[in-house]
């Protein structure tokens, strides 16, 4: 009996796996049709066209006075035991030479 359960189960992974690779082999043919390739193109520009997307650069500076800000209001909001630790990444933040380590380190 046990046999015959494991015969029949078996038998219907293998029905849809074969019919699971059926499918993504219709799929393949949909998606490398020349039809398929006209649509693609229609719906996104081309790339010579204007601007598709938006570049966005952030200087270091800029997120420093980010940081600095969301510290400076954190700073108000949490007790006073934690403070100097707010403290010691605003300063790391303020110093040109410092990389951001130890303030990661200190984060986690």
């Amino acid at each position: 009996k046990d046999c015959d359960t494991k015969k029949a189960e078996w038998a219907e992974r293998s029905k849809t796996r074969a019919e699971e690779l059926v499918a993504l082999a219709d799929t393949i043919k949909v998606l490398n049709d020349d039809d398929a390739l006209e649509l693609f193109k229609a719906t996104l520009p081309s790339a010579s066209a204007s601007a598709s997307f938006v570049e966005v650069q952030v200087s270091v500076a800029g997120m420093r006075r980010r940081a600095l800000a969301m510290l400076q209001q954190a700073s108000t909001k949490v007790a006073r035991s934690a403070r100097p630790q707010l403290d010691l990444i605003a300063l790391a933040l303020r110093g040109k030479k410092v990389g951001f380590e130890k303030v990661i380190a200190m984060i986690d």
